[in-house]
């Protein structure tokens, strides 16, 4: 059966009742007499260890993953997992090195950071910057991957789909950061549990129509025997899908840069720990690695299932559109639909949970920049505190709008995830090297700041269009491989202009960054050592 049954719509109901009473819980009790932007925007002070790791992770697990990631599983394998376990590490050294920094500068948002490192000139440009990326591609390809799940698993038309997930997240998203990091522990717990559900019940369904009844341990043996090249984390140049994962540039290239600028200087991400102390934020950023070796299991295994179902011959329509081609992004619906009643609402309620928990997380950002670096700076200076917070709910109700009128647009795309890692990795090279160089190189000057900002966009733009401008003369390098060299062209301008001109008095501006900054608990070290060690083992066994 194709769509939903009552114990589907029963399930979802509950859920959707229960996140709506939770987070009206949370915000009365934790509700100050005066609502303050740094309580509504950080919740500051207020987000616990745990609270802080899952709400890290309900923002960044979403439709892109159960829906995008499922996709790239099916057409090129487990070797898109490196996106999450690459993340994990790359969540220990923003622990160790990025959060003391941001917390002892008491910096609230990234464009913050610019204006009191750099200038205002440099912190509006990227402010700039990330609210058309946040609103035109974050928002409207996780609206976009989950109303084409929901539209695929019931009777819901596609754009009604895209308003009862915007309405809901507005929901979400109006009582604050607080809400958001409280209600998210739930979403994560949710969504965890219907994702190993759902990939449990996908391995049995392969065992079952393998002969091997419904043991899960032979449903895995057979993928690895059905899908071989499916199970490799380092393409060769022979590989078809080398342009999307070149070689080891995933372990040593661009990867890094795509992750560095994600996790480490991105307002949805950095902005669940700015209102936390130390030892918290780091503890919660280490609970999210742990849980980001988790994913590929939810989300990709599936992807790889369907990949050999199809192969054999089953789900031949679901997977291709109207035209005969082959959908990749159908894989994850087309499994949900599989399930038996109750256990498809569980599903539903998780797939739901993911989606409505990033769009609340990325919506809040947008609207505590927006308040914060637009409004507060260049509309009212003189804001109230209550001000910004109303402007900040108006930002959201807009740029959920803005999302959901452009969100149509996208249903050309074949595989939704990597559109959303190519074009925001137009701006991820230009944003690390003017943090880094801002961190811990005093010399580097506002001019060549905004120079970087100026040219990631041009620069990366032009590596990727060149080979076809020139015929084929100009090389066509992957996207993580441009990435690589847009960010050490723009170091190199930035150092460059940095020692040809000196610092102007007006350029003067520092961040205080003490080593003493960055030593770690004895329990942080062992923590990390033995991710680090999970993610050697898994590159060993899936080289």
């Amino acid at each position: 059966m194709n769509k939903l049954q009552l114990a589907d719509y029963i399930v979802f109901f509950i859920y959707f009742i229960a996140i709506a009473a939770y987070g009206c819980y949370v915000y009365q009790r934790k509700k100050a007499a005066s609502t303050s932007s740094k309580d509504f925007f950080l919740a500051e002070g207020s987000l616990t260890w745990w609270a802080i790791g899952a709400s890290l992770i309900a923002s960044n697990i979403s439709a892109e993953h159960f829906i995008g990631m499922s996709g790239s599983g099916f057409a090129l394998g487990l070797a898109i997992s490196t996106y999450e376990w690459m993340a994990a590490a790359t969540l220990i050294i923003v622990a160790v090195f990025f959060i003391p920094v941001y917390l002892k500068n008491k910096i609230y948002t990234m464009p913050q950071f610019l204006a009191q490192r750099y200038n205002d000139k440099v912190s509006t440009v990227m402010a700039v910057f990330w609210l058309l990326v946040y609103v035109f591609v974050n928002l409207t390809s996780i609206i976009y991957l989950g109303a084409l799940a929901i539209a695929s698993i019931s009777a819901i038309p596609f754009e009604w789909c895209i308003a009862g997930l915007c309405i809901f997240a507005v929901i979400v998203t109006l009582g604050g950061m607080k809400v958001i990091g409280y209600t998210d522990v739930v979403q994560v717990l949710v969504l965890i549990i219907g994702g190993l559900v759902t990939t449990y019940l996908a391995l049995s369904l392969l065992a079952e129509k393998t002969g091997h009844g419904s043991n899960i341990i032979k449903g895995l043996s057979v993928l690895r025997k059905e899908a071989p090249t499916h199970f490799h984390m380092i393409f060769d140049k022979s590989n078809p899908y080398y342009k999307d994962l070149p070689g080891l540039s995933v372990l040593i290239g661009g990867m890094w840069i795509n992750n560095l600028a994600y996790w480490g200087c991105n307002q949805y991400i950095t902005q669940r720990a700015l209102g936390a102390s130390l030892p918290t934020a780091r503890k919660g950023i280490l609970f999210a690695a742990f849980l980001k070796l988790l994913v590929p299991v939810i989300a990709v295994l599936p992807g790889i299932v369907m990949y050999v179902l199809h192969k054999n011959g089953m789900f031949q329509q679901e997977m291709t559109d109207a035209a005969g081609h082959i959908k990749p992004d159908h894989a994850y619906p087309t499994l949900m639909n599989l399930l038996p009643p109750g256990l498809k609402g569980v599903a539903f309620a998780a797939l739901t949970a993911a989606i409505v928990a990033s769009l609340a997380g990325k919506a809040n950002s947008i609207s505590t920049i927006f308040s914060l670096d637009i409004y507060r700076k260049f509309f009212h200076r003189e804001a109230s505190e209550q001000q910004l917070v109303r402007v900040g709910r108006w930002a959201v109700i807009v740029a959920m709008l803005l999302a959901a009128i452009v969100t149509p647009l996208l249903r050309s795309l074949d595989q939704a995830y990597q559109f959303i890692q190519e074009y925001v990795g137009f701006i991820s090279p230009g944003v690390l090297a003017i943090f880094l160089l801002g961190f811990f190189w005093k010399r580097t000057t506002a001019a060549a700041a905004l120079t970087g900002a100026l040219l990631t966009i041009p620069v990366s733009t032009v590596l990727k269009f060149l080979p076809v401008w020139t015929n084929g003369a100009f090389p066509d390098y992957p996207f993580l491989d441009r990435m690589s060299i847009t960010f050490g062209l723009i170091v190199a301008i930035m150092i460059v202009m940095s020692l040809l001109k000196p610092r102007q008095d007006d350029d003067a501006h520092t961040i205080e960054v003490d080593t003493s900054l960055f030593r770690t608990s004895a329990g942080f070290v062992v923590a990390s050592v033995i991710i680090i060690g999970i993610l050697a083992a898994l590159y060993t066994v899936f080289w």
